[in-house]
This record gives C-alpha cells, structure tokens and sequence, in this order.
C-alpha cells in the first residue's frame, strides 16, 4: 500500500502524450485519450466510504470533466485530466484517506467478507498475495494490463471475468489457480491450500517477469506450464461458482442482510448527480460502498425500512435498480462532447435504438455503441455500431477496430435504425433469441438489410 502522491508527480515528467492503447491508465501513468488524461483505479478491496466517493466525485470536477466512470471490471475512472492536475488528484486521494495498493491491480469478489455463502475471504486472499510477492506484484517488467482476480464464491462470483490469473475459492479450504481465460475457459494450473495457491502465483509472477512487459499469461508455452506446475494434467474439472444474472437492485444475503445493487447507466454518471445521490445515502447510516463488476456498485449497510427510499433515490439521480434494463445491454463510450476522438453522442442513439428496436433487447445481446475505431469501453460484442469520419460501422460478433459488414453516411443513421428494426423482427425465428439471430443472418444478411434501399 502505499500514498500515491510522491509517484504522481514523478509521472507528470514524463512524456504523457506518449501514452497508448493496450496501457492501464493507472495513477502512475495516466493515459491520453480524446478528452484529455484518463486514470484508471482501484481502491484497497474495492471498498469505500460514502465521504471517500464524494471526495472522489468533487475531485473529478476540480481535476477533470466532471465525469465518473465504473467500468465492466468495476474499476473507478477520471477523465479529462491534464499534466498539471493529475498531482492535484492524487493528494485529494490522498486527503480522502483513499488507499490504492502498489503493483498490479487485484480484483476480488465484491462482497467480501460481508456474504455468508462466500467459502472463502478473497480479502485475505489478497492480503497474503500483497504481503509475500509484494516486490513481484510491482514489477515494471509485468505487462501494465496484467489482471489478477480472486473470487471467494458466494452470490456475485467473479466467473465470467476474464483473467491472466485467477485464484477461485473450492470446498475444504482450498484454492484453484489457473491461468488465461474466464471460470469455464481458463487452465487449471494448481489446487491447495492458501500457500500452494500463493507459491503457485509467485511462479507464475516470475515466468512473466523474466519474459518482459508483453507477455500475458496466454502466451506462457505448454511445456514450461508442465515443467512448474506438475499437477496440471490432473486437474480434470472444476465446478464454476455460480454467477447470479445481475448484481442491480435488492439482494437479500444468507445472513438476514440486504444489499442494493446500483448501476451507472452505460458506466458513467456526472459528479453533480452522484454527490447528491451520495449525500441522500446519508439518512440510511452512511453505507459502505463496494464496487462491482459490470459498472456499478453495492451499498451495505441499509436498513429494511430505508431501502424503498434509496432505491428511488438512485432513481431520481439517473441511475439503475432494476435488473436487465434495456441499457444493461450497452456498452457506450463517453461520446461526442465528452471526448473529441468520438464521431457521434454515443448515449444519444443509444435511447434512440432502445426506443425504436425494442426486440433487440432481450436479454440476449452486448451492444457496443463506440464512438470511434479504439473501442474503449468494451471488447467483443455480438453487435458494434462504430463512429468515423465517413460515418457509421456496423461489426457482427467482434470488436470496433474490425471490418465493418456495413457503412452507413452519418445522416442516413436513422434509416439503420429503422432497417435493423425491421430485420429483427422479419427474420428472427420461432424462439430465437436477437444475438442468435442475428449470428445465423450473419455479416451478408446484416449488410443487405442496412444498405438495401
């Protein structure tokens, strides 16, 4: 752990606008984007205070653009930051009483140490992981995107993240570890107790260190995996932990304790309506707040009689508390107006898609409304609707920065709209779902509908 301030100003010598995509923006090393710097961070076991998130908000409006974001990984981002700010930030942080660990950023489950059906504390987990390969988690030689995950079980796993690392909690105080992919695709390299799970971490830290800044754990070769991890081949199978479809709104917890659910909507809220909203939390007792993948967070701590009353709070302040809301299923990026890279308003057509597609949203299908080729706010997505200069992009299955089945002219957009609609509901089948439809149509069917006239 350490106070980030004395490594901020260190950074800011640095040639900032050297930054690029594929880098973590973390404090130490803000990146450049289309609305300025981004910093990308993770509190101390994801948790904060009411107050601390307020710190954090006003920080946002005097550092940045005012805006906050929560992204798919439940990490906190700043943007519009500049050279002669990023310092100022980090001493808020520092005011606030925020601790942001040295080295890799670690994810662990959300409501640790707060869920009875959790088999293990990820915190603790975490703790041993920081307190023995502490010099290894800070490496510079480890890739800067290098993501490290610990999932202790219980209602909100971790098991469809994926991770270079993962360290899942199993049944009799063990721990699986594996590598590169997510709870079902990811390698089984070790299962045991907490320290084989600690020395297993520790090997696969230093195979990384020793091969440089660009290798992730999906490029560590078979044999060197069998020659460190000699249980490898006899790990068959292990059982995901289960996955509940939607952390957003009331959980009530095996303990008699109930938690709110709260997501930004497309990941982003403006400081003024989230301060406010945070300042209403205020009669319930000052909630712990955790952050929580998928964009959003938990407050804990809410009394029964007070929790009608925030959920129509998040509410008022334009927020989720409904679980599987149509713009559960976009992932937007800030947009023209809040970054100069972006060709269109991102959250603008995305009301427009959910007013005038109402099929498409089914539950189904990710949707990623990008506002230029970079992709910043997801990866891959069954559906991308890419902003240039020539226009709109429509990718099938993969991410912004591939080929387009279709181009359409900016001011043709609505005319898309309106044939996208009609495809959905002309050619999907008796029971099928909008992503498998549009999977079976493919980039052809998908092409021919949009630029038909």
């Amino acid at each position: 752990m350490h106070s980030v301030t004395g490594k901020i100003f260190e950074a800011e010598r640095l040639d900032i606008t050297s930054m690029h995509r594929g880098a973590c923006p973390a404090l130490a090393a803000p990146m450049q984007t289309g609305d300025g710097l981004l910093v990308r961070l993770r509190p101390a076991g994801g948790a904060l205070t009411v107050s601390q998130f307020q710190a954090l908000a006003l920080a946002a409006v005097r550092h940045g653009n005012g805006i906050l974001e929560i992204t798919a990984r439940g990490n906190l981002q700043i943007r519009g930051l500049r050279a002669g700010s990023v310092g100022l930030l980090a001493a808020d942080i520092d005011a606030a009483g925020i601790t942001v660990p040295d080295g890799v950023a670690i994810e662990i489950s959300p409501l640790h140490g707060v869920d009875a059906d959790e088999i293990a504390d990820a915190a603790e987990m975490e703790a041993a992981l920081r307190n023995r390969l502490g010099a290894f988690l800070s490496s510079p030689r480890l890739a800067p995107k290098l993501s490290i995950l610990i999932d202790g079980g219980g209602q909100f796993s971790l098991s469809t993240l994926v991770a270079d690392i993962r360290i899942v909690a199993q049944h009799a105080s063990q721990w699986l570890v594996s590598i590169a992919g997510d709870g079902q695709g990811a390698t089984p390299l070790a299962l045991g107790g907490a320290d084989t799970a600690v020395n297993a971490v520790g090997d696969l830290l230093q195979i990384l260190i020793a091969r440089g800044r660009q290798t992730r754990a999906r490029d560590i070769d078979a044999a060197t995996l069998r020659g460190h991890f000699p249980q490898i081949d006899s790990i068959r199978s292990t059982r995901p932990a289960p996955q509940k479809s939607s952390f957003v709104g009331v959980t009530r917890l095996g303990n008699g304790r109930a938690v709110l659910g709260v997501r930004l909507k497309f990941g982003q809220a403006r400081t003024a309506d989230l301060i406010s909203f945070l300042a209403s939390t205020e009669s319930a007792g000052g909630p712990e707040l955790r952050l929580a993948p998928d964009r959003g967070f938990f407050l804990i701590g809410i009394g029964e009689t007070e929790m009608p009353a925030m959920q129509q709070a998040a509410i008022d302040h334009g927020f989720s508390v409904t679980a599987h809301e149509p713009a559960e299923q976009i992932a937007a990026c800030a947009g023209a107006g809040a970054c100069a890279s972006a060709f269109y308003d991102t959250r603008a057509l995305a009301g427009q898609l959910i007013d005038r597609v109402p099929d498409l949203f089914d539950g189904s299908l990710k949707l990623h409304l990008s506002g230029c080729a970079k992709g910043c706010a997801h990866r891959h997505a069954d559906l991308a609707i890419v902003g240039s200069a020539e226009g709109y992009g429509f990718v099938l299955d993969g991410l912004a920065a591939d080929r387009p089945a279709a181009r359409i002219a900016g001011e043709r957009i609505d005319f898309a709209i309106e044939r996208l609609a009609r495809l959905i509901e002309d050619k999907r089948g008796a029971g099928e779902s909008s992503a498998d439809s549009l999977k079976r149509l493919g980039v052809i069917g998908l092409a021919e509908a949009l630029q038909q006239e």
